[in-house]
């Protein structure tokens, strides 16, 4: 008897492996012109500014491309990632450092303004820029948590018994390595006065495919309750994909909470807010805070006047289930927390 061939190890009608999250970001668009060509819009007469780009890159996965509107040149997510010549007006009041990041560093990387936490700027990189971003003026090459694998930073930690909380922020987190977070949470772990994290992240929105086998098991085994606070602004960011990412971080036992920006000509009406607030919770995500802007240099033209953010946050409270109407907060440099408006 003749045996049977054995089957091709990759049959030709098997589908191809998805890319790992960090080659879909290596390919991320970075040319306004070439995102905008996608989308099938003109460059010109929409004020897009080289001088922005260069300044602060533009950078955006494919797949949160794929969620903006073709045609459209007001579309919200193309909106908050667009270099415009907006962002080269100087204007009174916006500064290098909106919320006094620099008066508040503790460490290397270590950030101390609120009683009981400790935030640590793990890392520069971020998978989106998003125009209207308070740390874009940030100097990240000497300022991250993670240099010198972390020992400066975790040593801020150990050694003031008042931090019961680290809260990881960036850039994004979950830019670095699964291993390289590890590193740190084990670190962590032998302080015996932290009871909770934190993590900051924009990653599971923007890029879902960053919460893969190895980030669940890492966060699934940390010895803390783990807070996972993301970063939408519009309901058009969540998709099937986005859906998929939440419910394994919610598989891990994570909670999470949403926090949004509220910008003009992204998500300045009750409508996009009672939608944001909608969408994420059926994506098991609760509303959080809702910002009123960081008055950073280059995002003036996203502000939104203190009185119509008021007008906003009633009309939304007056609409929508309590638990959706996030706290309408300011960052004020020196205060012990966020500030109610």
């Amino acid at each position: 008897m003749i045996p049977a061939a054995p089957a091709p190890l990759h049959p030709a009608s098997s589908p191809a492996a998805p890319p790992r999250w960090q080659q879909l970001w290596r390919d991320a668009v970075r040319d306004p012109r070439e995102l905008l060509a996608m989308l099938g819009l003109d460059a010109s007469g929409l004020g897009v500014s080289d001088e922005a780009a260069a300044q602060f890159p533009l950078r955006v996965p494919h797949g949160f491309v794929a969620r903006m509107r073709r045609g459209d040149p007001h579309d919200p997510l193309l909106r908050q990632v667009l270099p415009l010549d907006d962002e080269m007006r100087p204007m009174p009041g916006f500064a290098l450092d909106a919320v006094g990041d620099g008066a508040a560093k503790a460490g290397h990387g270590v950030i101390r303004k609120y009683r009981g936490r400790a935030l640590l700027i793990a890392t520069g990189s971020c998978a989106i820029h998003c125009r209207y971003c308070f740390r874009r003026h940030f100097p990240y090459a000497g300022e991250t948590a993670a240099a010198a694998g972390w020992r400066e930073a975790v040593a801020a930690i150990r050694n003031d018994a008042s931090i019961d909380e680290v809260i990881l922020s960036g850039g994004d987190p979950w830019s670095l390595a699964t291993p390289k977070l590890a590193e740190l949470t084990d670190a962590l772990a032998r302080i015996p006065h932290l009871r909770r994290l934190r993590v900051h992240t924009r990653l599971p929105v923007v890029l879902p495919e960053r919460v893969d086998d190895a980030l669940a098991d890492w966060l699934a085994a940390l010895p803390w309750p783990v807070t996972v606070v993301l970063h939408a602004n519009h309901a058009n960011e969540f998709d099937t994909h986005v859906d998929a990412a939440l419910a394994r971080l919610r598989g891990t036992g994570a909670m999470l909470l949403n926090q949004a920006v509220l910008l003009r000509g992204v998500n300045d009406s009750v409508d996009a807010l009672a939608a944001l607030g909608e969408r994420g919770h059926a994506a098991g995500v609760l509303p959080y805070y809702l910002h009123q802007l960081d008055r950073v240099q280059g995002s003036a033209h996203f502000e939104v006047p203190d009185e119509v953010a008021l007008r906003l946050h009633r009309e939304l409270a007056a609409r929508v289930s309590g638990y959706l109407v996030p706290k309408l907060v300011r960052e004020v440099a020196g205060d012990p927390g966020k500030r109610p408006l």
